[in-house]
């Protein structure tokens, strides 16, 4: 049979569209030619196939002119993931395989020269894609990539590490030219997940020495899924903060931890050694706005979608760029990042907690009792003015960090543990789920009026700070959704007074701002 066809996938965004690769063999002057809007790196697999077929001790037909298809044509294709299919076509349609066989699998694994498979990316975006529409497809993908699919569950994955282990078993009904695998040779596996072996561990909060009232705000963040933003002198232990919050969330589930997994293998960040850790991306201040929010042709994953249901931690904050953190406005209210293109689009999910951290002026010591700051007022004032109005109003807890003394270091006793703050957030988590279905970052117009209503006291008080303050609508919304989580985690079904003034108090880190 001069044609054969082998299923594969393309990435576009966390969608992982199905390819048909078209392979066809006919007389003619010798060539190999590849079309279907393949990249560079796919147009690349011709040399890399031919060398990993003859280097298997397989035939290559040199004497015939190649044609492959990667359909649809107007898809584009990237990477290495086509060489095995590619390679598999070629064996079927010269009769080296059973073409026919090939029916309900899908392939993709990049070749070595000698014919060993190498991990692709999206592996876990390939088998979600399957699972999603309920298509009993067997996956063969290259060993270490196989594990990352498996972990999807009901998923058929096999594990290959050599050509000639995917070869060998497609051969038409007879065929003994290949030599047999050793003995004890798992080059060719079903791989499935390995349940209950993922010990998930984070910092301990109980490290961090005094900070009551950070360590609070941490635990209010946690409960409600509000973004933080912390304001302290250099030295303060805003980052050690920072890297324990992740600790504080309750346990992912298996579609959040999935989600995560996808987007990360998309990267090509994704380890099996983090499966149900939640992600903390803490990308450098000197990062593009395409480094945080995602881009590229094909558009790949930001780091906000890389925290998806992780933090996301900007430490030094008025360092980024400006167009950097002007990204960040739509993400914070939509947990969506979408990336338009002129002849593509793709969406990526951003559901990520921001905690983010600053100096309170450009020497770092403004309002520090341990040292005097040199800073004068203009520059202070165009320090925090690098923040936009727009982005500090999305931000709904802003609190201050302030240095910890020597004495106090050297003799505070440690702190709660994590897992007593965790018990309380996921108690509070709960609640906000049993009586809304959601967060109560997410709750949105009259969703606010419902739950968090006040009463005639809290009312008045909420009005007079708004009005001091010079609140925005969307502050003070904030600010009431920050009181309601406070009421949850202190057990209230009604939104009290203390708890509101206690919400106000965690919106006035910044002087020059709201």
């Amino acid at each position: 049979m001069s044609l054969s066809l082998v299923q594969s996938r393309a990435l576009l965004g966390l969608e992982a569209a199905s390819v048909t690769v078209e392979v066809h063999l006919a007389n003619g002057l010798p060539s190999f030619t590849l079309v279907g809007l393949a990249d560079v790196e796919v147009k690349e697999a011709r040399e890399r196939v031919r060398c990993a077929i003859q280097n298997a001790g397989l035939e290559f037909p040199n004497n015939k002119r190649i044609t492959v298809n990667l359909a649809p044509a107007d898809l584009p294709k990237d990477s290495g993931r086509f060489d095995l299919p590619i390679a598999l076509g070629i064996l079927a349609a010269s009769g080296q395989i059973d073409a026919a066989r090939l029916a309900g699998w899908e392939f993709a694994g990049e070749l070595s020269l000698s014919g060993q498979l190498r991990p692709v990316r999206g592996a876990l975006a390939m088998a979600l894609a399957l699972h999603s529409r309920g298509i009993a497809t067997r996956l063969v993908l290259p060993a270490d990539s196989a594990r990352e699919a498996a972990l999807v569950p009901g998923s058929q994955v096999y594990g290959a590490r050599h050509l000639l282990d995917v070869v060998r078993q497609f051969l038409p009904a007879g065929a003994t030219d290949l030599p047999a695998p050793a003995p004890g040779d798992d080059g060719w596996t079903r791989v499935s997940a390995e349940a209950g072996t993922h010990v998930v561990n984070y910092p301990e909060l109980s490290d961090v020495k005094g900070h009551a009232g950070a360590k609070r705000a941490l635990e209010i963040a946690a409960a409600g899924s509000h973004s933080l933003l912390m304001v302290g002198p250099p030295g303060s232990g805003k980052s050690m903060l920072a890297q324990r919050f992740a600790g504080l969330l309750p346990a992912m589930t298996v579609e959040e931890a999935l989600e995560s997994a996808a987007v990360s293998s998309l990267g090509g960040r994704f380890a099996v050694e983090r499966w149900m850790r939640r992600p903390l991306a803490a990308p450098h201040h000197t990062s593009s706005a395409i480094a945080l929010v995602g881009g590229g042709s094909p558009p790949r994953p930001g780091e906000i979608s890389l925290a998806h249901h992780g933090v996301l931690f900007l430490d030094e904050l008025p360092e980024f760029p400006r167009a950097a953190l002007e990204a960040l406005r739509e993400p914070l209210e939509t947990g969506t990042i979408t990336i338009a293109r002129a002849a593509r689009r793709a969406e990526f999910p951003a559901r990520f907690q921001l905690i983010a951290a600053m100096n309170p002026c450009p020497c770092g010591f403004s309002g520090s009792a341990l040292k005097a700051c040199c800073c004068t007022p203009d520059q202070i004032s165009r320090y925090q003015g690098k923040l936009s109005g727009p982005l500090l109003d999305r931000i709904d807890l802003h609190i201050e960090v302030p240095a910890v003394s020597a004495q106090e270091l050297l003799t505070a006793q440690p702190g709660e543990a994590t897992g007593g703050i965790r018990a309380r957030v996921e108690a509070a988590r709960e609640c906000a789920a049993t009586r809304q279905g959601k967060p109560n970052q997410a709750l949105q117009g009259p969703e606010i009026d419902i739950h968090a209503a006040l009463d005639d006291a809290g009312l008045r008080f909420m009005q007079t700070a708004a009005a001091k303050l010079g609140w925005s609508a969307r502050s003070t919304h904030r600010t009431l959704k920050v009181a309601r989580t406070i009421a949850d985690l202190a057990g209230a079904t009604q939104v009290q007074t203390a708890h509101v003034a206690e919400a106000v108090q965690h919106r006035r880190a910044l002087r020059g701002a709201a």
